[in-house]
């Protein structure tokens, strides 16, 4: 059968959508996406469309685990792969996943309310907004937002929650909709459907909604970033702001836990440990520089009663940041060419360096021993640095002879 001779499908939660169980006559079988689907006469499923994804659930024995809807408004219901379709012509019982319905009316509930009190509190318009699995987004029309304004929002918002108020959805007709104080004009021409959340919020949509707003449960905002010359604002709504939130929790108790203190007190307890950390940071670098200068002194006494100005090192276990401070005390030295590296982790961090008046190109040598010896690096005629396999003999590579 043609899908494309089917009328649009008559969506059944547009007059409840806490309906998750109902009846159909399955009218075609059409892949949608290269995936098999199974199209209705009707349907409870919520199709994929204004930034809310579509409904998972099952079609008697077939998993549905997608809906998508096509422009002539044609839904499918997009099948889990070994999944048998029903036959056309029979009646199946459709049924929805409940908690993943739920989330998504508390999510897009959630989102009519931000949208209004981002409004109301900062005079930014949504511009888009995208209902996720693992998180929710609103793009604002905003050059910045302040923590006071977010917290202001969520606040105005939790306050709407609270005062369990009534959420209408329906098709007005022209008249009526006219006289609207719309917060966003409608995207079509006719067959507008307006959900009004208890007469704060009044918007066209035609994503499915909680009856009322004590049913989001709660609403938070997680943060604010820049993206493409506009505010987004992530957020959850209803149990996943309830997980997420918790999560936090349990993170801060846990972490309360290694600090020996309470959750309020980790902020105090994390920066005790920072100025702690700076200051051994100081100390450590105090006596790099102290090891740095007294290695140094040594390596150029070496090179001069061996009459050469090539200081060649090869360290255990150091990390880059002592080799930078020997290397630095070293290429300060007149005409030094310096070779450092240090094994660790089964390969060679290395540092070449020279002096003043010195004609070594560092970073052409390195680069051309990282590319005999499958490591990498480069840098400056005056300094580089680089990693080489561990197999490497340093000595041998830097006499010329490896």
């Amino acid at each position: 059968m043609s899908v494309n001779a089917n009328p649009a499908t008559p969506r059944l939660y547009f007059d409840d959508a806490a309906r998750l169980d109902f009846d159909a006559v399955v009218t075609a079988h059409a892949p949608f996406g290269g995936r098999p689907a199974v199209v209705l006469d009707r349907s409870a499923f919520y199709p994929e469309s204004g930034g809310q994804l579509g409904d998972t659930g099952r079609l008697g024995d077939a998993v549905v685990e997608d809906t998508q809807c096509d422009d002539s408004g044609v839904v499918f219901h997009v099948l889990a792969a070994g999944s048998e379709a029903p036959a056309v012509g029979q009646t199946v019982r459709g049924a929805i996943d409940r908690a993943r319905r739920r989330l998504h009316m508390a999510l897009h509930t959630g989102q009519h309310m931000l949208s209004r009190a981002m409004v109301d509190e900062a005079r930014a318009e949504t511009v888009s907004s995208r209902l996720g699995a693992t998180v929710c987004t609103l793009d604002l029309d905003a050059p910045s937002l302040d923590e006071a304004t977010l917290l202001r929002a969520e606040r105005l918002v939790a306050s709407v929650i609270e005062d369990d108020l009534p959420v209408r959805q329906w098709f007005p007709d022209a008249d009526e909709l006219a006289a609207l104080p719309l917060r966003r004009r409608p995207k079509v021409s006719e067959n507008v459907r307006v959900v009004d959340v208890g007469g704060f919020d009044v918007s066209p949509c035609g994503g499915t909604h909680c009856a009322r707003t004590s049913q989001v449960g709660t609403m938070h905002i997680l943060g604010v970033e820049r993206y493409k010359g506009k505010v987004r604002v992530s957020f959850l709504a209803g149990r996943s702001a309830l997980d997420e939130l918790r999560a936090r929790s349990g993170s801060l108790v846990e972490l309360g836990r290694m600090f020996t203190c309470g959750p309020h007190d980790v902020r105090p307890a994390v920066e005790r440990l920072r100025a702690e950390l700076k200051t051994a940071q100081e100390s450590l670098g105090d006596v790099r520089a102290r090891w740095a200068e007294r290695v140094a002194d040594d390596l150029i006494r070496r090179a001069a009663d061996e009459g050469s100005s090539r200081v060649v090192l090869l360290l255990d276990g150091e990390g880059i940041d002592a080799l930078r401070a020997l290397g630095g005390r070293l290429s300060a030295r007149p005409g030094v060419e310096v070779f450092l590296a240090s094994r660790s982790d089964g390969a060679l961090q290395v540092l070449v360096a020279r002096g003043p008046g010195s004609t070594l190109d560092c970073g052409a040598w390195l680069k051309a021993a990282a590319a005999a010896h499958g490591g990498r690096g480069g840098g400056r005629p005056d300094r580089a640095e680089g990693r080489l396999p561990g197999t490497v003999d340093w000595s041998t590579l830097v006499a010329g002879g490896a």
